[in-house]
């Protein structure tokens, strides 16, 4: 099957720019229209889709810095690159800021003309890839959050076996999520349990902790939505696999959030935060210092903890007086100072559960 052509609009006033572009692109395979202004540019828009769109700053009517701001709102799947005589920093910084793939300086040379044209091409390729991805995520995420929600909806309507049956779903999708990953049960039992230690050596109540106990089991159950190639891959993710590993985050909280179940809403912002930074770089939302949720503050140091300190594909279980080490350097940066010093108070609490709960 032959591969479709892909179009470019080249936007320019000047009749001999538009021809030198267009025959270089064509003689190159791409099909090419030609506009003399931005009105005349919109209307071809609306009338075929382009792969990319090439742009000059100054013309007569709208400026080519606003005709790619609308093609970035309006169709974004069309990429673009500005090629214009204006070498201006403030301009570049503008056109890239608004959407802008590429600024290619006149008088140009072809082959950058050929780079720019190519480079756009390719991160419009992936860009259109990760969208595709993330919708075809959301509809499993969606019809995943209502199944959960009717379960949950039912259950609580049994008021006597209310606690009982929300206990047993907590765990049951906590283990949804540990089957489709490396770790063990046996992280879920300790991570859950040092979470329950942690919240109370800072004083909250016994509910509180129960609460937390429970609901940090979860902390992890966005990774249902995390593709198998990147979940069980043993070797280092790339940059881009790693932007897919940390929607787990948001991915955990959405499944959770909203049933009107304080336990299930607790989880959710478990899920949501446990991956947040005490200096703001954190993920996913960059939240700082005690815009953190307590929950979300204990469940990172009790996480990080156990991942140090247990064997994984990729690593080897560190010794609990290295595993503090390290996390010793993130004091103030990665955790709560205060909640960390707490922890390492309650460190016989925490080896007893370590070992009842040690990894078979």
């Amino acid at each position: 099957m032959s591969q479709s052509v892909e179009r470019i609009l080249v936007v320019d006033d000047e009749d001999s720019v538009r021809t030198l572009l267009v025959q270089l692109l064509e003689l190159r395979g791409f099909e090419c229209e030609q506009a003399e202004h931005a009105a005349r540019a919109r209307e071809l828009l609306a009338e075929q889709e382009f792969a990319l769109l090439l742009c000059d700053m100054n013309m007569p009517g709208e400026l080519g810095i606003d005709l790619i701001r609308f093609v970035c709102e309006t169709y974004p799947n069309t990429a673009s690159v500005m090629v214009t005589a204006q070498d201006s920093h403030e301009i570049a910084e503008t056109a890239l800021r608004v959407g802008a793939y590429g600024y290619v300086i006149k008088p140009f040379e072809l082959n950058e003309i050929l780079i720019n044209v190519t480079s756009a091409l390719r991160r419009r390729e992936l860009e259109i890839e990760n969208r595709n991805h993330r919708e075809k995520l959301e509809q499993e995420v969606a019809l995943r959050t209502q199944d959960l929600r009717d379960a949950v909806h039912s259950l609580e309507k049994a008021q006597v076996e209310l606690k009982t049956a929300q206990e047993e779903t907590v765990v049951r999708l906590a283990k949804a999520a540990e089957f489709r990953d490396n770790e063990t049960a046996q992280h879920i039992h300790r991570m859950s349990q040092y979470c329950a230690i942690l919240a109370r050596s800072v004083g909250l109540s016994e509910e509180e902790c129960e609460f937390i106990r429970l609901t940090s089991s979860m902390h992890d159950v966005g990774k249902i939505g995390t593709p198998d190639q990147i979940l069980l891959k043993r070797g280092k993710l790339t940059d881009e696999e790693f932007e897919i590993m940390k929607e787990h985050a948001e991915i955990g909280y959405r499944i959770l959030v909203g049933s009107g179940s304080k336990i299930l809403d607790m989880a959710a912002s478990i899920a949501w935060t446990h991956h947040e930074r005490i200096d703001g770089n954190g993920y996913p939302n960059g939240l700082m210092g005690d815009e953190i949720p307590i929950e979300g503050r204990i469940a990172t140091i009790a996480d990080v903890f156990d991942a140090l300190t247990s064997k994984r594909v990729y690593k080897p279980a560190f010794s609990v007086e290295k595993a503090l080490e390290i996390m010793s350097e993130g004091l103030g940066t990665q955790f709560d100072q205060e909640l960390f010093g707490l922890f390492r108070g309650a460190m016989d609490e925490v080896l007893e559960i370590k070992e009842r709960y040690a990894d078979l």
